[in-house]
C-alpha cells in the first residue's frame, strides 16, 4: 500500500522532490478490483480511480498522472472497455488526481469538475497546510482544463448508473467533489478521505477541517451501511472505517480547540503533543503528514480561518 501512497508525497513534498513528469513510472502497474457490475477500482502510483465500464463507454473518476495514461487505458481494455474514456470527473485540483486530464481529453474525453477546481487549474498556486507543508503547483495546460463545470451537483447517466458528482465546500480544498454511484452503493471520496494517516488539508487552497468533517458526516448519513468507500489514497474502505476516521477528525479538532481556548501557542501545542494520543495510529514513521504537521493544519484551520460554507448540496 505504501507504494501506491507515494504520490501523495510527490504532490506536496519538499521542494527538492522531482516533478511528477520526471519520475520513473516504467515499473508501475495499474491494479484493478471489481466493486460492482461494470464498476471498478484502479490503483497505480497516484490517486485511486473509479471506473464505470460498459456499453455507454467509460466514466473515470480521477485520472492520476499523464505518464500513466497508456497503462490506465490498457487496464480499462482488460476490463472490457472497447472505446476511449468518454468522461472524466476530477475530485479536486491536485495533479496526482488531474494529471491525466490532457491525454484523456486529447483522446476525446469530456472532463468534468466543480467550478472552483477549474479556476485553480487555470491559475496554479502554492498548495499547503499553512505551515511546514507546501509545494508550488503550475497552471495546467489549456487542453487539460475541464470542459464542463458545475456549481453544486451534476449527474452523469452512464452504463445503467446515475453517477452523482456533489460539491463539498472548503473541505480538502475549496473545489472538492464526491462521486456517488447509488445503484452500486459505491462512493468515490477523493482526498476528503484518505488512508495514509493524518490527512493533508490544503489550507492555502481554501480547505478546512470543518469542511472535511461536514463532508464525511454527510456521506455517512447518505450511504447504506454496506456501501463501499473509495478513498483518495489507500485501500478500499467501508462505512465503519469512514466513521472512525471522521471521529478522529472531530476528536483531534476538539483537542486543538481546547488548547486554543487555553491560550496555547502553536509551538506549545507541538511541544506538549496535544495530538499524541492519535500519533501511533495516524503518524507512522516517515509519515507524509506527521503529528506536528497535522497540529499546524488544525491550528491554521481553527484559529486563522473562518470557512464560509456555501449552501448545502442539492440532491
Amino acid at each position: 500500500m505504501r507504494q501506491r501512497l507515494l504520490c501523495a508525497a510527490i504532490v506536496l513534498a519538499a521542494a527538492t522532490a522531482a516533478p511528477a513528469q520526471e519520475q520513473d513510472f516504467s515499473k508501475v502497474e495499474i491494479k484493478t478490483a471489481q466493486l460492482a457490475p461494470n464498476l471498478y477500482l484502479l490503483q497505480g502510483a497516484g490517486a485511486n480511480m473509479t471506473a464505470s465500464v460498459g456499453a455507454d463507454g467509460v466514466l473515470l473518476v480521477d485520472d492520476e498522472l499523464a505518464a500513466l495514461a497508456p497503462k490506465i487505458r490498457a487496464a480499462l481494455r482488460s476490463l472490457g472497455a472497447e472505446r476511449p474514456v468518454r468522461y472524466v470527473i476530477d475530485t479536486h485540483y491536485h495533479f496526482d488526481h488531474t494529471g491525466g486530464n490532457l491525454p484523456f481529453a486529447e483522446a476525446g474525453a469530456t472532463v468534468i469538475a466543480q467550478d472552483n477546481l477549474r479556476a485553480r487549474l487555470v491559475t496554479g498556486g502554492t498548495a499547503g497546510n499553512g505551515g511546514s507543508v507546501s509545494r508550488e503547483i503550475k497552471p495546467s495546460e489549456p487542453g487539460a482544463l475541464p470542459q464542463v463545470t458545475f456549481d453544486h451537483v451534476l449527474t452523469v447517466h452512464v452504463n445503467g448508473e446515475d453517477a452523482r458528482a456533489v460539491y463539498y465546500p472548503r473541505a480538502h480544498t475549496d473545489g472538492d467533489t464526491i462521486v456517488f454511484f447509488p445503484r452500486a452503493s459505491v462512493v468515490a471520496m477523493g482526498d476528503i478521505y484518505v488512508r495514509y494517516g493524518f490527512p493533508f488539508i490544503d489550507i492555502n487552497a481554501g480547505g478546512s477541517v470543518q469542511g472535511m468533517i461536514a463532508a464525511c458526516e454527510d456521506v455517512l448519513k447518505t450511504v447504506p451501511a454496506d456501501a463501499k468507500i473509495v478513498p483518495g489514497h489507500g485501500e478500499l474502505s467501508n462505512v465503519d472505517e469512514l466513521r472512525t476516521y471522521t471521529q478522529m477528525l472531530k476528536d483531534t479538532s476538539a483537542a486543538v480547540s481546547r488548547a486554543l481556548k487555553a491560550g496555547k501557542t502553536l509551538a506549545q501545542m507541538k511541544s506538549e503533543r496535544v495530538l499524541g494520543a492519535w500519533s501511533a495510529r495516524y503518524s507512522p514513521p516517515k509519515a507524509f503528514i506527521d503529528t506536528d504537521a497535522f497540529t499546524e493544519t488544525l491550528y491554521n484551520s481553527l484559529a486563522l480561518r473562518t470557512p464560509r460554507h456555501g449552501p448545502p448540496a442539492r440532491r
